[in-house]
C-alpha cells in the first residue's frame, strides 16, 4: 500500500474534521427531539431560535473552516479567487428584502409563479426570476417547478418581521456602498491616514452622494432607516449567538448588574426574566432611555414596578456609572470606539467598581492565522485542530467581516485579546477569564493588583 504524502495526510485530516463536526451538529439537532432540518423545510427548526446553541456553533465553526480550507486546496486557484468576487448574493438579497419576496411567498406555501410574484411586488418578471434563481442556488427560496417558487428555512430570515433580515437589509443597502469606496479612502490624502470617525469610508461615500451627515444624525432623520438599524442590532445579536452568555456565565452567584450602553434592553430584558433575583441598572443616553422605558413597559412592566430594573440616563464617555455593583457588562460597545475613548469608558467604570466587582466586555476578538506562542494555552482562546488554520479560517469569517464593517461604518475595529488587555490595563483592569462563545467572546476583568 502506497504511503500518503504529507499534503495527502493533511487532506485526510481535514476530511475527518468535516465528518466529525458534521456528525456533532447532527447530534445537537437530534437532541431536541425534532431531528435534523431538511433542505426543503419551510419552517424554522426549534434549535434555530434557541439561545443556548454553543455546541452547535462550535461544530459549525469547525465544519465551515475545514471545508473551505479543503476546497481552497483542491480547487484551481483562479476558480477560488473569482468566487471571492463573483458573489452578488448581497445584491439579490437586498432586492428580496426590499421587495418583500418572502412575505408574499408566505401566503402561498405550495408555491407562486414568478408572473404573480413579480406583479405583486411591481417588478419585471424576468429580472425577478433571475434574482430568485441566484438565491435558490444557495438554498434561499426553492423553485418547486418551472417558474414557481416557495420559501425555505433560509428565506424566512428575509421576512419583514425578522430582525436578522433587518441586519441583512442594513448591510446590503448601506454597508455595501461604503465598502465600494474602500480603496479610494486608502489613497485619499484626507482619509488615508486618519482613524477619526469623521474619516470613515461611510463619510467618503456620503460625500459622493452630496451628504455629510453624522451617522447618528442620519438615523434620527430617517424613521425607516432607524427602525431597520435598531431591529438589525437585535438581529446581529441573534446571528452572533450573543445570548449564549445568559447560559455560560454564573449569573446565579451575583446580585447586581449594570448594563453599560444598554440600548432598549436587548440583553438585560432576557437576563431579568431568567434571573429574577438580579438588580439591574440600565445606562444609556437620555433619548434611548425614553425608548427603553416604552420597551420595558410593553414587555416586562413588573421588572420596573418591583424595582428589579432601573433605567438611568448616563453618557459613558463623561459619567461614572452606578457604584459598587457586582457586574458591569458592555456588549458591542468597545468596538465602536478608538483606543482613547475606549480607555475613558473603562476608566469611568473603574471609578465605580467595588473591590469584588468585575467588568465583562462582550465583543468579537481577532486572532491570527498563524500559531502564536501562548495563545490558546492560558488565555481561554480556542485553537482549531491541525491542519486547520489556528483561528478556524473561514469558520471565523463572520468575525473578520464584522471588523471590516466597523471600519467602513465608524473607522473603528474589532481587537485582538492583547489589544483589549492593553486598553484595560490603562484603565486599571486586569484580565481574569475568557469565555469563547464562537463569533463573540466575553472577557472578564477585575481591578488590577498594584
Amino acid at each position: 500500500m502506497t504511503e500518503l504524502t504529507e499534503p495527502e495526510v493533511k487532506l485526510e485530516a481535514l476530511l475527518g474534521i468535516i465528518n466529525s463536526s458534521a456528525r456533532q451538529a447532527i447530534a445537537e439537532y437530534k437532541k431536541t427531539g425534532h431531528g435534523v432540518p431538511s433542505a426543503d423545510a419551510t419552517t424554522f427548526h426549534p434549535l434555530d431560535m434557541a439561545t443556548d446553541t454553543l455546541a452547535l456553533r462550535k461544530a459549525t465553526r469547525l465544519l465551515e473552516g475545514a471545508y473551505h480550507q479543503l476546497s481552497a486546496i483542491l480547487a484551481p486557484p483562479q476558480h477560488t479567487v473569482m468566487n471571492f468576487v463573483f458573489d452578488y448574493n448581497w445584491a439579490c438579497t437586498n432586492v428580496a428584502l426590499r421587495a418583500h419576496f418572502a412575505d408574499v411567498l408566505e401566503q402561498y406555501p405550495e408555491g407562486l409563479s414568478v408572473d404573480k410574484l413579480a406583479e405583486a411586488v411591481d417588478l419585471d418578471k424576468s429580472k425577478t426570476a433571475r434574482v430568485l434563481r441566484a438565491l435558490s442556488l444557495m438554498g434561499c427560496f426553492k423553485e418547486v417547478k418551472r417558474d414557481v417558487f416557495t420559501n425555505t428555512r433560509l428565506s424566512l430570515i428575509l421576512k419583514s418581521e425578522n430582525n436578522t433580515g433587518c441586519y441583512a437589509h442594513f448591510h446590503s443597502r448601506d454597508i455595501s456602498k461604503y465598502a465600494g469606496v474602500l480603496y479610494e479612502t486608502m489613497i485619499d490624502q484626507e482619509f488615508s491616514r486618519s482613524h477619526e470617525v469623521e474619516k470613515a469610508p461611510r463619510v467618503f461615500a456620503c460625500r459622493k452622494e452630496g451628504t455629510e451627515d453624522n451617522f447618528w444624525e442620519m438615523m434620527k432623520k430617517d424613521d425607516e432607516r432607524r427602525d431597520i438599524f435598531h431591529r438589525g442590532m437585535l438581529g446581529y445579536s441573534e446571528m452572533m449567538g450573543t445570548s449564549v452568555i445568559l447560559h455560560q456565565y454564573h449569573w446565579d452567584t451575583v446580585s447586581s448588574v449594570v448594563d453599560v450602553g444598554s440600548g432598549i434592553g436587548a440583553f438585560s430584558m432576557p437576563l431579568a426574566k431568567m434571573f429574577p433575583h438580579l438588580r439591574i441598572t440600565n445606562h444609556d443616553l437620555p433619548e434611548v432611555m425614553v425608548q427603553a422605558q416604552n420597551a420595558w413597559e410593553k414587555h416586562d412592566p413588573d421588572a420596573l414596578l418591583d424595582g428589579r430594573v432601573e433605567l438611568v440616563p448616563n453618557n459613558f464617555l463623561e459619567d461614572i456609572p452606578a457604584a459598587g455593583k457586582d457586574v458591569y457588562y458592555l456588549r458591542h460597545i468597545i468596538h465602536d470606539w478608538r483606543d482613547a475613548e475606549a480607555t475613558t469608558i473603562l476608566r469611568n467604570i473603574r471609578k465605580a467598581m467595588g473591590p469584588n466587582s468585575v467588568v465583562l466586555i462582550h465583543d468579537c476578538v481577532l486572532f491570527h492565522t498563524f500559531q502564536e506562542p501562548g495563545v490558546g494555552t492560558t488565555d481561554g482562546l480556542s485553537i482549531a485542530p491541525k491542519p486547520m488554520l489556528p483561528n478556524f479560517g473561514a469558520g471565523s469569517h463572520g468575525v473578520y467581516q464584522i471588523d471590516l464593517t466597523m471600519w467602513f461604518l465608524l473607522n473603528s475595529k474589532e481587537r485582538t485579546l492583547d489589544e483589549l488587555k492593553i486598553i484595560a490595563a490603562a484603565a486599571g483592569l486586569a484580565l481574569t477569564q475568557v469565555y469563547d462563545l464562537v463569533g463573540t467572546m466575553v472577557m472578564e476583568f477585575r481591578i488590577a493588583q498594584s
